[in-house]
């Protein structure tokens, strides 16, 4: 287990250092949404459009929970914000 809480992989597996391409897609996902950076930038590379689009899904099974429950109030005419109907 030490080398498990050292990060090290057991003798004989290896893992590969993550690309370039994923750790920035990853840090624009985590900042602004891929609506955003679609209307800031012209051209957008289609293997960064799907890396960005990919790390824009939440990971985690409560963060998935969290956002698929997610209410704006719009159909609540009682809702600060919310559209009468």
């Amino acid at each position: 287990t030490t080398t498990v809480a050292l990060g090290l992989l057991p003798f004989g597996k290896t893992q590969s250092p993550e690309s370039l391409l994923d750790i920035a897609a990853r840090k624009v996902a985590e900042k602004w949404p891929f609506q955003r950076v679609e209307e800031r930038f012209e051209r957008i590379p289609e293997p960064v459009q799907r890396r960005i689009v990919y790390w824009s899904f939440p990971r985690s099974e409560r963060e998935i929970c969290m956002y698929s429950s997610f209410n704006t109030g719009a159909e609540d005419p009682a809702t600060p914000g919310g559209i009468a109907v």
